[in-house]
């Protein structure tokens, strides 16, 4: 006699039309139901022209979904390639598709992936639109590039106390329009405290006397050379911001077409002062036409970009800073 529950069923299939891929860095091996092909694992490597056959031969099969797990970056030329095909691809957390015993291959990987993906056990991750995706890239480039620049600007600080300038102790901002006045004429040859005091602003605390006492430096070449170098790598950097923001305001323009004006004026801003690392051009006007109300520039617009889409999202002001609640579902 049978013992009650010694016969088992399967996990019901929901998406009989299924894929699962393994990613790699060199190679990407690709699982399809075993009905649907006489090889249902495959191997095809990461050049682009086989990510287009890859691409080609799932189309061919049918297959109308992919799952495949967050592996690096490797993912993301795979995904937008899948995606560009009209295939509806799942990313998964690589937690949701754990190791489980007797998996050690990655041909096994790619045919357990496949097989909880059918049985609609993976959980997709959030991705946003392409034109999303594509305007929090050029903001997470843009952030990147204030990086880099705060650590040149390290670098003329440093250069500048080898040369006991004490520009800092009289400038609250050495990057500011007196301290680069100063800083450029200093690489530019200047070395008179007078004539460096003299081209301070009229809005700095300090007088002239103090800022001319703090100019008198012990001059080197190799320090000279230090902060050349770091005010040209500065200057580098403020001049790819400018193209970030170009391509940025370009972005939201486009996205901003595809959107009703709203009707109500554009309500004027608390604080009229610009922000340090602000945006170069009028966020809060496109924004506003894409149906978003702004209260400051870009303190909006990075919560903005990390939540992605707008479409299932509750906006919400909090003491002057706009923060974005996703609806699931």
């Amino acid at each position: 006699m049978k013992k009650r529950g010694s016969e088992r069923k399967g996990l019901p299939v929901i998406h009989t039309r299924a894929a699962g891929i393994d990613i790699g860095s060199r190679f990407h091996v690709v699982a399809v139901p075993a009905d649907l092909a006489e090889s249902p694992v495959q191997t095809f490597n990461a050049f682009t022209a086989d990510l287009d056959r890859m691409a080609d031969w799932l189309v061919s099969l049918g297959i109308t979904t992919v799952a495949m797990e967050a592996t690096g970056v490797y993912w993301i030329p795979v995904y937008e390639i899948l995606e560009a095909h009209g295939l509806q691809v799942v990313l998964a957390n690589a937690r949701d598709a754990r190791a489980v015993p007797g998996r050690k291959t990655d041909v096994n990987d790619a045919q357990w992936i496949q097989r909880l993906h059918s049985c609609g056990l993976l959980r997709a991750s959030f991705h946003p639109d392409r034109e999303i995706a594509a305007l929090r890239s050029y903001l997470r480039l843009r952030e990147r590039h204030l990086d880099y620049a705060a650590a040149h600007i390290q670098h003329m600080q440093k250069a500048l106390t080898h040369m006991n300038v004490q520009l800092h102790h009289v400038v609250s901002d050495i990057t500011g329009l007196t301290g680069m006045r100063i800083i450029r004429a200093i690489v530019a040859g200047e070395r008179s405290p007078s004539v460096l005091a003299a081209m301070s602003d009229r809005r700095c605390k300090a007088g002239v006397d103090v800022i001319e006492a703090a100019l008198v430096g012990n001059y080197q070449p190799e320090h000279l050379f230090a902060l050349s170098q770091a005010v040209a790598m500065y200057d580098a950097y403020q001049a790819q911001l400018v193209v970030c923001d170009q391509q940025i305001a370009q972005t939201l323009i486009k996205l901003s077409q595809v959107k009703v004006p709203p009707t109500a004026p554009l309500p004027k801003p608390r604080h009229n002062t610009r922000q340090p690392n602000a945006l170069n051009f009028d966020v809060r006007t496109l924004l506003y036409n894409w149906s978003v109300w702004t209260s400051r520039k870009y303190t909006v617009l990075a919560p903005f970009w990390r939540c992605g889409s707008l479409r299932n999202a509750v906006p919400i002001l909090v003491d002057g800073v706009l923060a974005i609640i996703l609806l699931r579902g």
